[in-house]
């Protein structure tokens, strides 16, 4: 009985073909017709990390043309198709790879006379017409470990084969004429799995043996050669073709190869450029000591309340770019060093209305900014620097001198600040984290397919902070900021993931003796001791709920709360605590209006002050509490390029209850290289 759909089967380079005759002739063709296997020099254990698969995908295709014919032309061929999923704009550029019957490898440890990974029941595929059997990569790369086989001499004692699948016949015939197919030690025979080049050989000289005794008892019959000679024929014209495919791969590896940036290391780039501006229906209140200094605040002298400036002009149009340049090294396969480069010379114009340490907070998207110390214009610095790699199956460690924080902690699928929700208030939690980049180490435990532990020491060290970061004498790894964070994150069920996440804060004063600005989450704005009065330092612990849900192939769901407490410390004693909370929640269309695209409609409270105010000198407020509302459309050009509209409504801005409503408008084109 056959359930093999109609129509056209693809031949590619990487399948056997099983044909349909009798006899010796039959178990020489299931035997030993094939492309030539992976180069001996292959390593056979070798496993590809997640970040690669994408890029062998897209080269797989690249590299994997196929020729399309009808069935009935066919008579006696059943081949096999060889599939490939499609690829996503993150991984638009192609390194050379070729695939084989061990794992996957690429370019710089694969030798490159190569075939696919073969599917157990292509050996004993003996039918008149055959349907394409899909395989997806991920299914290939799973399969890279050897296996005892059994030795079977029924067909009914494969459990897992049942009279009515379509290649039942032909495995019978194998296993009780010839006796040279063998199965698990569980007793299955896993036809819809990927054979490693282990099981191939067993399996192999199995059927080897078998040929062996079948010519020293019966000798080769003239119609069995004869068979053979005109399958050999038929099949001319379809094996040159494969023969040459593989030539001309042979010839692309090795000029890749010859003229490569590096054979460890893979060069990427991203560029970011923005069109910004926005306006306000009137006077906004601000906290600063001068108008024109969004990093300073103050008190009045003799009321001891917080300096207030009012702004009442708008920023002007701009244009300007942010850039990351990284170099992606891996030296086993399975590690990775990263190096990023940044420049940039971006300023959101919603800045113009921030308090004193609240600088690119509302209405500011993520990549608009230098990303350099003293907001320096074009200058370039290294924003990141880390070495990953595993240990064992389950665990994965990162070192380094600037590890980013981001990638590892509050993921979010729909607040990425490349593709949702892109504002830094936004993007990620706004009470964590204290540390951007830091020196230290994050470790990584897969406790199962549902639940993962994440937990990481970061002392400060980001790229645009030169006097209180670790290379600083006078703080080193434990004198200055540091941040001890945990993170569970859980999937309960499908399209749901849940992230419970705590961290705990050392922070330091700036040189005014006030606690905030861009080292002091939980914290948002500036706090002193109440008095105008200096800090020595200050703690914090921060609580965060952060998840996102697909209900709908079209609609998603997402959100954070966290709540923050940080102790303020003068000579050794608590002065007092500022607590505050957090609140977001929006709404996601994927694939809006084109496949790739994401809109995001998201609702958010920054900082909400619940006690503490009077230690704020700038980001109190008069106790109003800021609200904002953001709506983001990502819309792909190409798998390189994509444009990104947005549109920032904030309220009540920098806690003010009374200050008018700010409207920020930005156009971001992102490039991808």
């Amino acid at each position: 009985m056959s359930n093999q759909p109609e129509g056209k089967v693809v031949i590619t380079p990487s399948r056997f073909f099983a044909v349909r005759v009798s006899g010796l002739a039959g178990l020489l063709l299931a035997s030993v017709i094939s492309l030539p296997a992976a180069s001996a020099e292959t390593p056979h254990d070798h496993e590809v990390a997640p970040r690669d698969q994408a890029n062998l995908e897209t080269t797989a295709l690249a590299f994997s043309e196929t020729l399309v014919v009808n069935p009935k032309d066919l008579a006696q061929k059943a081949p096999v198709a060889d599939t490939m999923p499609a690829t996503g704009p993150e991984v638009a550029d192609a390194s050379p790879v070729a695939t084989a019957i061990a794992p996957t490898e690429a370019v710089t440890s694969v030798e490159s006379t190569a075939t696919s990974p073969v599917l157990v029941t292509e050996l004993a595929a003996i039918a008149n017409s055959a349907t394409p059997q899909a395989a997806t990569t991920a299914e290939a790369l799973a399969a890279t470990q050897p296996v005892r086989l059994a030795q079977i001499s029924e067909i009914t004692e494969l459990t897992d084969v049942s009279p009515d699948h379509w290649a039942y016949q032909a495995l019978a015939s194998l296993v009780e004429d010839y006796g040279c197919i063998e199965g698990y030690p569980d007793m299955t025979y896993r036809g819809t799995t990927f054979m490693t080049r282990y099981e191939f050989a067993a399996g192999l000289n199995a059927c080897l043996d078998a040929i062996r005794f079948l010519i020293a008892d019966n000798g080769i019959g003239e119609d069995d050669l004869a068979t053979i000679q005109r399958l050999q024929e038929e099949f001319a014209t379809e094996l040159a073709e494969l023969g040459a495919r593989v030539d001309a791969l042979e010839a692309d590896v090795a000029e890749l190869r010859a003229n490569q940036f590096s054979t460890v290391t893979k060069l990427r780039g991203s560029v970011f450029a923005h069109l910004n501006g926005g306006f306000t229906n009137g006077d906004v209140l601000t906290e600063r000591r001068f108008a024109g200094n969004a990093f300073a605040g103050g008190r009045d002298l003799v009321t001891n309340e917080p300096l207030v400036q009012i702004i009442d002009e708008d920023p002007e149009v701009t244009f300007s770019y942010y850039t990351w340049i990284n170099f992606d090294s891996s030296f086993t396969g399975s590690d990775r060093l990263t190096l990023q480069f940044v420049a940039g010379d971006g300023n959101a114009g919603s800045n113009i209305y921030t308090s004193a340490g609240l600088l690119n907070t509302f209405g500011a998207p993520f990549t608009l900014q230098t990303g350099t110390p003293n907001s320096s214009i074009n200058d370039v610095y290294i924003r990141e620097l880390s070495y990953g790699f595993p240990i064992g199956d389950n665990f994965s460690v990162e070192v380094g001198p600037r590890i980013n924080w981001y990638r590892f902690f509050d993921n979010n699928r729909y607040t990425f600040f490349l593709t949702g929700a892109n504002s830094f208030n936004s993007s990620g939690g706004t009470q964590v984290n204290a540390v951007d980049r830091g020196t230290g180490a994050v470790i990584v435990w897969d406790v199962a397919e549902w639940a993962d532990l994440r937990v990481g020491w970061l002392a400060e060290n980001t790229e645009f902070l030169t006097t209180s970061a670790v290379p600083d004498p006078n703080r080193g790894l434990f004198g200055g900021a540091h941040t001890l964070s945990a993170q569970l994150g859980l999937q309960p069920f499908d399209d749901f993931n849940l992230r419970l996440l705590y961290n705990r804060s050392r922070l330091v004063p700036s040189p005014a003796g006030q606690i905030g600005g861009a080292v002091s989450e939980p914290l948002y704005g500036l706090a002193d001791d109440g008095f105008g009065g200096r800090l020595d330092a200050a703690t914090a612990d921060t609580f965060l709920v952060n998840f996102d849900w697909s209900p709908l192939d079209w609609l998603g769901l997402f959100g954070r709360y966290s709540y923050g407490s940080t102790t303020l410390i003068d000579d050794g004693d608590d002065v007092g605590d500022v607590n505050a909370q957090s609140i977001q929640f929006g709404f996601a269309f994927p694939g809006l209006f084109k496949e790739g695209a994401l809109g995001t409609i998201s609702y958010l409270i920054p900082f909400d002050i619940l006690d503490g105010r009077e230690f704020m000198v700038a980001g109190g407020g008069d106790g109003g509490t800021q609200q904002e509302i953001e709506v983001s459309y990502r819309y792909p050009l190409s798998p390189n390029i994509a444009i990104m509209p947005s549109f920032y409504w904030i309220l009540n801005a920098n806690n003010f209850e009374d200050n008018s409503d700010i409207y920020i408008f930005n156009l971001q084109t992102q490039l991808f290289f």
